[in-house]
């Protein structure tokens, strides 16, 4: 049974930084193609960072050059690196694994609230 979870989140003030972490039982990230999203409240679900099975990074404009997507293989672990955050970063922040033969699996979500 494939189960993705993320942690790391929490409160932190405007300028800080936060390390989310996605582990997975069931599937090994290597083979997938990793990907971060946000919801932020009442708004849709966005996409924030990929990071392909190539290795290839790409980012939103909004959180390039801030924010960081990484892979530890040994320890079937993604991260995202949140650094200087601003108040419009906060959201629930969601892993996804995408296979290229179609199909992925989400993690439920963490928050992350950027607030003095």
């Amino acid at each position: 049974q494939v189960q993705l979870m993320e942690s790391g989140g929490g409160l932190v003030q405007p300028g800080g930084s936060l390390r989310l972490s996605c582990g997975a039982s069931g599937i090994r990230f290597e083979k997938f193609n990793m990907a971060w999203y946000r919801q932020a409240p009442a708004e849709q679900r966005e996409w924030v960072a990929t990071l392909t099975r190539e290795e290839t990074t790409d980012y939103d404009d909004s959180v390039k050059g801030r924010f960081t997507i990484s892979r530890d293989t040994a320890q079937n672990m993604v991260y995202l690196e949140m650094n200087r955050l601003v108040p419009e970063d906060t959201a629930i922040y969601y892993c996804h694994a995408d296979h290229d033969d179609g199909y992925g699996f989400w993690g439920r979500g963490v928050q992350v609230i950027v607030s003095s």
